[in-house]
């Protein structure tokens, strides 16, 4: 196995480590929202002085990405529970939404975006096409993958149809959507403001 394989293999089974230990720690302890909130708010802090407050080099594109993706997602969020398209269980005072939820939708692009990042990298991807295929890729399977952690560990459920494991087809479609969306919107800034951003330029 040639060194681009090894850093392909490496980073898409780092990125299945950190999916089921979040999804697990979600699921275990869903029943205390609250402070699973305040450990993903605790984190972000953590994140923005190290990454913003801190750091001579600084990238803007992350940080709105997830901005954009944590307020889209709190609005489909609210969208899905007022429709009743699913349910999250075990909340307290009548609540519809955990805690957590913001932060999970930030991270989520987080964690799409470096594992982008790593893979270009690594597979040598020059071409946007390839891009667009590796991130909806990424976004179809390892968001999806989290979920069946989370509801099978009773965090919530769908009452959408043609569903795997507990994850209906509709959502993942739904997932890729909403983050191919935000990467349109965020290519256009990169082109607007001639910003060199490996996973959102063409390379040839």
């Amino acid at each position: 196995m040639d060194n681009h394989k090894k850093e392909t293999f490496k980073a898409l089974t780092i990125a299945t480590v950190k999916i089921t230990i979040t999804g697990i720690v979600i699921g275990v302890f869903h029943e205390y929202d609250f402070w699973v909130g305040l450990l993903l708010f605790i984190r972000l802090i953590a994140f923005l002085y190290k990454n913003y407050f801190k750091a001579t080099t600084k990238n803007w594109i992350l940080l709105a990405g997830m901005i954009i993706t944590g307020f889209l997602g709190i609005c489909a969020e609210i969208w899905g529970v007022t429709f009743e398209f699913w349910e999250y269980h075990d909340l307290t005072n009548n609540r519809q939404l955990p805690y957590w939820l913001p932060f999970a939708w930030m991270f989520a692009f987080r964690f799409i975006y470096v594992l982008e990042s790593k893979l270009i990298v690594s597979m040598q991807l020059k071409k946007m096409s390839h891009k667009t295929w590796l991130a909806i890729f990424i976004t179809a399977f390892f968001p999806a993958y989290g979920e069946v952690i989370t509801i099978n560990l009773g965090v919530w459920t769908y009452s959408w149809p043609y569903q795997f494991l507990g994850v209906p087809l509709y959502a993942v479609i739904c997932l890729v959507a909403l983050h191919m969306g935000i990467n349109f919107i965020l290519s256009i800034w990169v082109k607007k403001k001639k910003i060199n951003d490996s996973v959102f330029i063409s390379e040839e």
